[in-house]
């Protein structure tokens, strides 16, 4: 799934979550009461993978680090 997909889907499930839960607190039956539960963990799974950091960046930090090392040991030498 593209990013872009993710923030469409995103998107349209918190829509229906503010849908739902505007009914439940106008004092409404909604049919799936489960599925307000499904919806805030599936959003979360789609923020988890926006937030995670893409490799080259992982790769970027621990390369950023190894040179930090290096810089210190250089120092105390």
């Amino acid at each position: 799934m593209s990013p872009e997909d993710r923030k469409k889907r995103l998107r349209e499930l918190q829509t229906e979550l503010v849908r739902l839960r505007t009914m439940i607190k106008a004092g409404g039956a909604i049919e799936n009461p489960a599925r307000v539960s499904e919806l805030r963990k599936t959003i979360a799974r789609i923020l988890t993978i926006e937030n995670e950091p893409s490799p080259s960046t992982k790769e970027e930090k621990k390369e950023a680090k190894q040179e930090e090392k290096k810089k210190e040991r250089k120092k105390k030498a």
